[in-house]
C-alpha cells in the first residue's frame, strides 16, 4: 500500500474513531441531562409539622429559587398508617418520572411493625439528603435541668411520666424503649401523628418528654418554651448552640445513638436516565448554599449518599432497624 494511501486510511479510521467517541459522550450526556418536563408529586409519608413535612416543603420551592430545573415539585402529605399510605401510592406509579417521596425511618419501620406489602427494595433510590439527630427535651419549666436528673424521676415512678412521640412502633418509641431498657425505667408513651404535633404536646405540658429531631422542636427551643437535655448520639452536634447540648453519655455515662434517614426515593420502574436525572439535581441542590444554610439552621447533619453506596447504606440501616425493634418486641409477627 502506498504512503499516501495508508495516510488516507489512517484519516478515515480517525474519524470514525472519532465519530463513536462522540456519540459515546453525547449519549452519557444526555443520560445526565434528563429533567422534568412537568411539575414532580413529592410525597410525603408523615403528618405536617414534622421534620420530613419540613424539610419537603423547604427544597420543593428550593428547585427553581436555584435555578436547579424550572418544573415545581408539589409537596402532598400522605401520613396514613405510620406512613403506609405514602409508600404504598408510590410504589403503586410503576414507571412515573414525576412521582418521588422523601423518607425517615419509617421506610423500615412501619413494614416491619405492620406487615403491609412495602419494602424499601419496591421503591428506586435517588439520594440520601441529610441524617437527622434526636434530642431529649423536656418544658423549659421543668424543674429537671439534666437528662440524669429526668431520668432518677421517671425510675422512681414507673408510668407516671408520659413520653410522647410520633407513631407507634416507629423511631420515637425504639428510642424510648432503648432508654428504658437501658436505664430501667418506664414511660407511658403517647403517640401523635407527626414530630410537630410532638412538639406542640410539650409545649402545652400534655407530656413530659420527648425525643424530637431539632428541626421539630427548634422554634420552640429558641422561643424558650423548650430545653434540650441530651443529644442521642456519641457526639455533640457540631455546630453554633446546638454544640453546647451535652451527648447522652456525657450526661449518663451510657452511650446510646441514633440517626435518621432524610432520603429521596422514585417509584420502581422508572428508567436509568430518569434516575440518573434525578440523582444530578438533588446533587445541586445538596450542594446550593441555600440547603447548606437549611442544615446548618435546623440542625441536620450533612450525608449526601448515592448509587450504590446508598444501597448499601440502607441495607445496613434495615438489619439495624430490624434488630433493635426485634429487641423492643416491635415486629409483626
Amino acid at each position: 500500500m502506498k504512503k499516501q494511501q495508508r495516510s488516507k486510511v489512517w484519516q478515515w479510521m480517525l474519524v470514525i474513531t472519532l465519530a463513536v467517541g462522540m456519540t459515546s459522550l453525547w449519549s452519557g450526556i444526555a443520560s445526565a441531562a434528563w429533567q422534568p418536563a412537568k411539575p414532580v408529586e413529592f410525597n410525603i409519608p408523615a403528618g405536617s409539622g414534622g421534620g420530613a413535612d419540613i424539610m419537603t416543603r423547604f427544597i420543593s420551592p428550593l428547585f427553581q429559587k436555584a435555578k436547579i430545573t424550572d418544573q415545581p415539585f408539589i409537596p402532598v402529605n400522605r401520613s396514613g398508617g405510620a406512613g403506609a399510605e405514602g409508600f404504598l401510592h408510590v410504589k403503586g406509579k410503576k414507571g412515573d418520572p414525576y412521582t418521588l417521596t422523601l423518607t425517615l425511618d419509617n421506610l423500615f419501620t412501619t413494614p416491619l411493625a405492620t406487615g403491609v406489602p412495602f419494602n424499601w427494595r419496591d421503591l428506586t433510590p435517588i439520594a440520601r439528603l441529610a441524617l437527622d439527630w434526636f434530642v431529649l427535651w423536656v418544658h423549659a419549666d421543668s424543674p429537671y435541668k439534666t437528662a440524669q436528673e429526668y431520668f432518677d424521676a421517671v425510675k422512681k415512678e414507673p408510668g407516671k411520666f408520659k413520653m410522647a412521640g410520633t407513631g407507634t412502633k416507629q423511631e420515637d418509641q425504639i428510642i424510648t424503649v432503648q432508654l428504658e431498657q437501658a436505664f430501667g425505667l418506664k414511660w407511658a408513651y403517647v403517640p401523635f401523628k407527626g414530630g410537630g404535633d410532638v412538639a406542640v404536646s410539650l409545649v402545652g405540658k400534655h407530656s413530659d418528654s420527648t425525643v424530637n429531631n431539632p428541626s421539630e422542636a427548634v422554634s420552640h427551643w429558641r422561643a424558650g418554651t423548650l430545653r434540650p437535655l441530651a443529644v442521642i448520639d456519641s457526639e455533640r452536634i457540631p455546630l453554633p448552640e446546638w454544640d453546647k447540648i451535652p451527648t447522652l453519655k456525657e450526661a449518663t455515662g451510657v452511650d446510646i445513638s441514633y440517626h435518621m434517614l432524610r432520603g429521596v426515593f422514585a417509584p420502581p420502574g422508572i428508567s436509568k436516565e430518569v434516575q440518573a436525572g434525578y440523582v444530578a439535581l438533588f446533587k445541586k441542590l445538596f450542594e446550593s448554599d441555600e440547603y447548606q444554610k437549611y442544615l446548618k439552621d435546623f440542625a441536620l447533619k450533612p450525608a449526601f449518599l448515592m448509587g450504590d453506596e446508598y444501597v448499601q447504606w440502607l441495607e445496613q440501616k434495615e438489619a439495624l432497624t430490624k434488630d433493635l425493634m426485634d429487641k423492643g418486641g416491635m415486629l409483626k409477627k
